[in-house]
């Protein structure tokens, strides 16, 4: 053992660092996937793991460069909540159009009351602040929020002693942090006897009703007013929100080009939302009893994606199609579809159905983009750009009133906060905030399997000790009721009060206590898009509240 020792110290101190880390996130990130009738640490092994590696680390009286450490330790953090930012930015307004402020409204109630337990934790002298807020960020597992704090006690000159405690802290209460959002669950359904997959088909069936869905229509005309008028200007089609993607005139199909003039007997395919359809239908005549197929025609149809730098931002208009003799149907937005009104400005990845002839659906494809390489590479520039901008941002201060100094949105809030504008900007001259979702998955997991490493490994040193001490049981104790109290509020008040979907529910809970095991749960519950769809537009607000939460708890209350 001493000789394995020996040649481990002899070792470069980088190479020592990569080593080490290196088997702890491979042992981590197994360990987290070893589940247990469905349950499992996730992530969160990583954080075991590490506390197991620092712990025989310093047994042999192995140490690590503090500075490297912590380099380490920011930059995995840093890229965690960028990468995070990057995916949900585009579809976080949307979130916030239609229910986001009821499911954000749920989730600042939760965040206020797993803040209130940890401040009356310490404020009665049960808990002291500094494991206190390693409690509150373990006990709704969130790692980032452990790394405000860290960050914030460093700041107010805390000691290398006091600064391992939050971690220990966070690795005693996170257990629970994730099992307890799955008891939640299971205590709301069974409290209100809930029948998941009865609401799924709910869910999906008042989806249906608010989302206005584009439908397509074949219209025979029959309205004698409108024979001879030019297809362009029926003004009543853009202010609809209605496009004439095919027209049938002499059993010809074509493609219909603004200034052809309308007859009295064609049929034109529309594309828009139902209602509408059906008020262009009684203004033009009557619905056509063979559809319009391209099939067995020289028209064809394709799914243009756009990569071409030099169309972003424009208008459909400017791209003036119709001299291609094609014209687009459907823009895909992120999974929405949207009606290509000739004003709707184009982002990178938006897909768009166009039609017409093979040469003029070549040409546009030449002209839109549809480069699968660019959806495939990672933006480098623009990424590092992002998170430049980030680490400014996190580093303004923030002057509240009451407050005796300012908050910072810090390494963990910044880059979060700039990639979520960032994405929905979509583009900033040839600067494209896109990354492909299999390259954001990956450095977002090698981000926070970094982070968690470092932290265990700093950890472990004292985490036994911490549990033979007797400290690490009532820290645990405690971590249950800021897991459980605002978990079971929440969801009594969302179900009871508010009448939400149950998935729904499932995923402000999970989204609320940015805890992806739990939104892997609620889609195991049943089948449906709503959890998914919840966490996204809560998982902003809370992650920004939770790395303030510590913050505003120590300047409080130190």
């Amino acid at each position: 053992m001493q000789l394995l020792v020996d040649l481990f110290l002899g070792m470069p101190a980088l190479a020592r660092v990569v080593l080490v880390l290196s088997l702890v996130s491979a042992a981590g990130v197994a360990l987290g996937q070893i589940r247990i009738r469905g349950i499992g640490l996730g992530i969160g092994g990583v954080l075991f793991s590490g506390i197991a590696g620092g712990h025989l680390a310093a047994q042999c009286g192995v140490s690590f460069n503090p500075e490297m450490m912590d380099f380490i330790r920011d930059f995995g953090l840093i890229l965690f909540v960028y990468t995070i930012g990057v995916q949900v930015g585009p579809g976080f307004i949307e979130g916030l159009r239609t229910t986001g402020l009821a499911f954000n409204g749920l989730a600042l109630l939760m965040v206020l009351l797993s803040v209130l337990v940890t401040a009356a934790l310490t404020v009665f002298g049960i808990v002291p602040l500094a494991p206190a807020l390693g409690v509150f960020a373990g006990g709704v597992t969130n790692a980032p929020a452990l790394a405000a704090t860290q960050q914030v006690l460093t700041e107010v000159g805390a000691d290398a002693g006091l600064l391992l405690l939050p971690g220990l802290a966070f690795a005693v209460t996170y257990p629970f942090g994730i099992a307890g959002n799955l008891l939640a669950m299971s205590t709301i359904r069974i409290l209100f006897r809930i029948d998941p997959h009865k609401e799924a088909a709910e869910f999906e069936a008042a989806r249906r009703r608010e989302i206005a869905e584009l439908h397509a229509m074949d219209v025979v005309i029959l309205n004698p007013e409108m024979d001879g008028v030019e297809l362009g200007k029926l003004s009543m089609l853009p202010q609809l929100g209605v496009v004439v993607s095919r027209l049938l005139r002499d059993r010809q199909l074509m493609v219909p080009q603004p200034d052809i003039p309308l007859r009295v007997g064609d049929t034109v395919h529309l594309v828009g939302p139902q209602a509408k359809l059906d008020e262009v239908k009684r203004a033009l005549g009557r619905e056509a009893d063979v559809a319009l197929t391209t099939q067995g025609t020289e028209l064809k149809w394709e799914r243009i994606v756009v990569t071409n730098n030099a169309i972003l931002g424009k208008p459909i208009a400017a791209l003036d199609v119709r001299s291609l003799k094609v014209v687009i149907s459907r823009v895909n937005r992120a999974g929405v579809e949207l009606v290509p009104d000739a004003a709707l400005r184009l982002q990178f990845g938006d897909i768009l159905t166009v039609i017409g002839r093979p040469e003029g659906l070549k040409s546009a494809a030449q002209l839109i983009g549809n480069s699968q390489r660019r959806l495939q590479q990672v933006e480098i520039i623009p990424m590092f750009i992002g998170i430049a901008l980030g680490a400014i941002v996190g580093s303004i201060p923030l002057f509240i009133p009451g407050l005796p100094a300012p908050l910072r949105l810090g390494l963990a809030g910044g880059p979060l906060v700039v990639a979520i504008l960032l994405s929905r900007l979509g583009h900033l001259g040839g600067l494209v905030w896109f990354m492909p979702p299999a390259a954001n998955l990956a450095l977002r997991e090698i981000g926070i399997v970094l982070f968690l490493a470092v932290l265990g490994i700093a950890s472990g040193a004292r985490f036994v000790e911490t549990l033979l001490s007797g400290a690490g049981l009532p820290w645990m104790a405690w971590g249950v009721l800021v897991t459980l109290v605002p978990l079971l509020v929440t969801g009594v008040i969302a179900r009871g009060v508010l009448k939400l979907n149950f998935l729904s529910i499932c995923g402000i809970m999970a989204g609320g206590q940015t805890n992806p095991p739990g939104l892997a749960y609620a889609h195991a519950i049943a089948a449906s898009e709503a959890p998914a769809l919840a966490y996204t537009t809560v998982y902003p607000l809370a992650m920004c509240l939770r790395i303030l939460a510590p913050q505003v708890l120590v300047l409080l209350l130190s």
